[in-house]
């Protein structure tokens, strides 16, 4: 199984964070086109928390993190609405088991991207550049609507 980098993560960040808003919404478009039931999943968590600040954080995060796959030069299928149904459960226990144990292998292994586990872990636990922080509660949110993204794509990585 092919692993998104560092050097790719960084790559995508620096792309990301450097798009107008013209760009962002073309990159958004984009990556909503090729993974549309992905998108439609991880969009409905801001409803399911009932967290709008989850919002604009998780098309951020869905643009970076399709744009690490790409960096990466990771090919993906579609994700399904099986893809969907067949991890949710596993991840609702994996999760369990995480929060309990907070131990990052689990996560890791689960995941199968440990840059990308480790980074998404980075993002929700510091500051941003600017002082910003968010809530404990839309931390955990994001963290767990990022990893099981992060988890679906790594599954619907063509050979």
């Amino acid at each position: 199984m092919k692993h998104v980098s560092l050097a790719s993560i960084e790559k995508a960040i620096d792309i990301v964070d450097n798009l107008d808003d013209d760009q962002l919404e073309s990159t958004f478009e984009k990556y909503a086109l090729t993974q549309q039931i992905l998108l439609e999943y991880v969009m409905s968590a801001p409803v399911e928390y009932e967290n709008e600040e989850l919002e604009g954080l998780l098309i951020y995060y869905f643009c970076l993190i399709n744009e690490c796959f790409t960096q990466e030069g990771i090919k993906l299928r579609e994700v399904t609405e099986d893809d969907i149904d067949e991890m949710e459960e596993p991840f609702a226990d994996m999760l369990d088991q995480y929060f309990d144990d907070e131990d990052e292998e689990i996560l890791e292994s689960f995941c199968d991207q440990p840059e990308l586990a480790q980074f998404m872990a980075m993002e929700v636990s510091t500051d941003d550049e600017d002082g910003s922080t968010m809530s404990d509660e839309t931390a955990s949110q994001l963290f767990t609507v990022t990893i099981a993204m992060i988890s679906l794509m790594n599954r619907a990585i063509m050979a």
